[in-house]
């Protein structure tokens, strides 16, 4: 990752104001279900997105990066017809514009080790970074619990992308050694005590390198026959179905593919909510096989997962793995795999060795601990 203030140094010619970082998420478990209302529990990765930034004389923003050759530069009057990367910059400038806010001309100089198209939210990881970035050079009154809501309409309105609140929440609202419980309809937040080492366990992120796309028609998709169940079903949100009620919601739905769809949800939420009672309890390991019905209900049921995944969780599992399922919006990215402490290379091997008789592309493989979210560096 080349370092964020030297970028900007070399672009602008003189040194930034500050350095700002937001990292990137992965979801321990609850996955489609913060568009349903309902409850998600991510925590922050080390890897992060830093913007290096300051107030500039002309009017508008430029922004360069380290994942892109050339800096772009708009005003507010080119603010609606940014694309590329650059889009998610600019969609936090009209996010904010849109809210009220007097956002000051600056630039801003990116760099980042998220890995992008891996599931692990580096769009929001980009947002957030930026997000945290402006509204300390101009002195915004945004508080901290209001941004992600911001950072996400810049997602879905600017971007198009129509994801949940969940990837802007974590990014900005986890805290380091926590998993952040949210309630993704009150917007409630509880630092739930993940502390891996002290269990003598650790998260083993395993990037498939068989990379996803939000903007397209198959998140689009299961989002639509969500809330199209909801209506059917006659309530505000596939939250407010229980477990108890979902055999009789069933019944009232005569797609089979909606019926799936909604078990899944249904189902989803439970488990985040018993994945939380587990974790206040420091019973760590015995989350293992909630993340693995995870994975079964994301494959069976939601239709998200792909063979490099599915392969990714059979062979962890088959390495000793306490539990294994996708993490993200899904159609590619990364698997978590809870192993023991000592245990990474072997599973690792586990899997590179699976990967290669399937024919796939080699994955990548990292062991994560829960990081802070968004912040001003020193």
């Amino acid at each position: 990752m080349t370092d964020a203030s030297t970028a900007f140094v070399t672009a602008f010619g003189s040194e930034p104001t500050g350095r700002w970082a937001a990292p990137g998420r992965v979801n321990l478990i609850g996955e489609h279900t913060d568009y349903n209302d309902g409850f998600v529990l991510p925590f922050a990765l080390r890897q992060r997105v830093v913007a290096a930034a300051g107030p500039s004389s002309e009017p508008g923003w430029t922004v360069c990066s380290d994942f892109a050759p050339d800096p772009v530069t708009f005003t507010s009057t080119e603010i609606g017809a940014v694309e590329g990367w650059a889009a998610y910059v600019a969609g936090v400038v009209w996010a904010l514009h849109d809210a009220g806010f007097d956002v000051p001309p600056a630039r801003i100089a990116l760099s980042s080790d998220v890995p992008v198209g891996a599931g692990v939210s580096s769009s929001a990881a980009l947002e957030s970074a930026v997000l945290t970035a402006l509204v300390d050079l101009g002195g915004l009154d945004l508080p901290v619990a209001a941004r992600p809501a911001l950072a996400q309409r810049a997602e879905n309105v600017y971007v198009g992308a129509p994801t949940g609140i969940m990837d802007q929440s974590a990014s900005i609202r986890c805290e380091q050694g926590r998993a952040l419980f949210l309630d993704c309809r009150s917007l409630e937040v509880e630092q739930i005590p993940f502390d891996l080492a002290d269990a003598g366990l650790a998260i083993l992120i395993i990037n498939s390198n068989a990379p996803h796309q939000h903007v397209d028609g198959e998140y689009g998709a299961r989002r639509k026959s969500c809330e199209e169940a909801a209506r059917i079903l006659g309530v505000p949100a596939l939250r407010d179905v229980s477990p108890a009620d979902l055999d009789e919601a069933l019944i009232k739905l005569d797609d089979e593919v909606m019926r799936r769809r909604v078990r899944h949800i249904v189902t989803e939420n439970q488990r985040v909510l018993d994945t939380v009672g587990l974790l206040r309890a420091g019973r760590i390991r015995e989350i293992g096989p909630l993340m693995t019905a995870s994975h079964a209900s994301m494959r069976d049921d939601f239709e998200i997962t792909v063979p490099e995944v599915d392969v990714a969780v059979l062979a962890s599992l088959a390495a000793g793995a306490y539990g294994a399922r996708m993490t993200g919006g899904g159609f590619g990215g990364c698997v978590l795999a809870l192993i023991d402490v000592g245990e990474a290379e072997r599973v690792t091997a586990a899997v590179a060795a699976a990967y290669a008789k399937s024919g796939f592309t080699a994955p990548t493989m990292w062991s994560a601990t829960p990081g802070p979210g968004a912040c001003r560096l020193p």
